[in-house]
């Protein structure tokens, strides 16, 4: 019989990290029933973590499953959270990107099926990802906010093109946004020593070369990258000067670090990816 399609599926497992008074992790997990908020729950000033595991394969014709997900909870709290919770207790100060390795290959371990990636959520606004065929790099991913004034409007086209084209968004007076950035950045893994390009870099260059040149400004009028150079600030436009003014700024650091894309949220319900993912 031919094989049916492969497929991806996606479960995010929910932990702390608690101080070792509290005894061990596992028997923490034994004791919680909650799950969905964290498993093992938050016990004194712990640390809140989760991981979001890709499974990769062929559903079962008869199931219907690719895995069972309590599967996929059982993997990674015996052997994700563990080794996690190690680190924190005994080295705090490590970076975490450099725990990947170990980290997907303990759960491609524990695991019947094949693991595509796995992402760690350090906050809910900034994740380090490994893809499991590329053991010797991740993907850091760490969100910012910048609030800016604009207004759609094209030089070439008349007023009433203008009006019929971008409607309120030609108001002369302009409108603002709360944007929100997301850059995607491939950081190399190295062999020995410490990391070349940490989250801690990503956080500082954003903040230089993005939220600083834009934030509480009018895109139209004093960044150099819209209205002078005669580009219209929509968030399609927003998106490229991200990437090409953060990019720049990562390949001048030398560290073998690469911007993959970056998100700019205009609304909660409008974003755009330059380049596409």
């Amino acid at each position: 019989m031919p094989k049916g399609p492969i497929i991806e599926l996606d479960r995010t497992t929910r932990f702390c990290v608690n101080d070792r008074s509290f005894g061990d992790p596992g028997d923490q997990i034994a004791s919680d029933p909650n799950g969905y908020a964290a498993k093992p729950a938050m016990r004194g000033l712990g640390r809140y973590y989760s991981v979001d595991v890709t499974a990769r394969g062929e559903p079962d014709e008869t199931t219907g499953y690719l895995i069972d997900i309590k599967a996929i909870d059982r993997a990674v709290r015996g052997s994700v959270v563990p080794l996690i919770t190690e680190a924190c207790h005994d080295d705090p100060a490590r970076e975490p990107a450099t725990l990947m390795p170990e980290l997907v290959l303990r759960l491609q371990d524990n695991l019947p099926v094949t693991l595509a990636r796995l992402r760690w959520n350090l906050t809910p606004y900034a994740s380090i990802t490994m893809d499991s065929s590329t053991v010797s790099s991740v993907v850091l991913r760490t969100r910012f906010d910048f609030a800016a004034a604009h207004r759609l409007h094209v030089d070439s086209l008349s007023d009433e093109e203008n009006q019929k084209m971008f409607g309120k968004c030609n108001n002369p007076s302009g409108h603002g946004h709360n944007y929100q950035v997301e850059p995607a950045v491939e950081a190399p893994l190295p062999e020995t020593g410490a990391m070349p390009f940490t989250m801690h870099d990503l956080e500082r260059l954003t903040d230089e070369t993005i939220v600083e040149a834009f934030d509480h400004t009018n895109l139209n009028t004093d960044p150099p990258d819209f209205g002078p150079k005669g580009i219209n600030p929509s968030v399609e436009h927003i998106a490229r000067a991200c990437f090409r003014r953060l990019g720049e700024a990562i390949d001048a650091t030398g560290s073998g670090a690469r911007l993959l894309h970056i998100t700019v949220w205009e609304t909660d319900r409008t974003s755009c990816t330059y380049p596409s993912s």
